[in-house]
């Protein structure tokens, strides 16, 4: 016989904060919630992305930190793989609507559990997130009007005059 899962433990706000996590995790309502882990193919692209934005940021002012955790409510925290924000960070922890949320997916990530990832983020005001799926050599971009799959050869950031190439994201 199945033994049922045990109930989620609950944690304040301040228990979640200045607890150290490893990796991080997502805090939602009282709960913590583990983030899967990213595979070769999702760690190679966050490092790609990430990349990308360094060496382009004397010029466009604009940088992709990593697993930054982001203050979507106040009862939400969320780490997205990337967040892109102009200028260099001045918060601990973000509260300021970045430009984009990037989130790549692993084998093990539910569409369910994404999209509710990805309502947060445009719910606070975020203009666009890409999901890439490393699998698949695809990106979707979600705003709040509604979702497409990107197509040709460079994806802009919205609001600005940086293009990705599709190149910095997939081999």
């Amino acid at each position: 016989m199945a033994t049922a899962p045990a109930p989620p433990r609950f944690v304040s706000v301040e228990e979640y904060l200045k607890t150290s996590y490893r990796p991080d995790c997502d805090y939602v309502d009282g709960v913590v919630e583990e983030r899967n882990l990213g595979e070769r193919d999702h760690s190679w692209i966050q490092l790609k992305l990430g990349g990308f934005f360094l060496r382009n940021f004397a010029q466009s002012g604009i940088i992709a930190m990593p697993d930054w955790r982001f203050q979507v409510s106040p009862t939400r925290f969320r780490v997205p793989d990337l967040v892109v924000v102009r200028g260099k960070p001045d918060e601990k922890i973000l509260t300021k609507q970045p430009l984009l949320c990037i989130e790549i997916l692993s084998p093990e990530d539910r569409l369910s559990r994404t999209n509710t990832r990805v309502r947060d983020y445009l719910k606070f005001g975020v203009p666009a997130v890409w999901v890439i799926d490393p699998a698949e050599k695809k990106v979707w971009i979600y705003r709040p009007d509604g979702m497409t799959e990107a197509s040709g050869e460079v994806l802009r950031v919205d609001g600005t005059e940086v293009d990705v190439p599709f190149s910095e994201i997939f081999d």
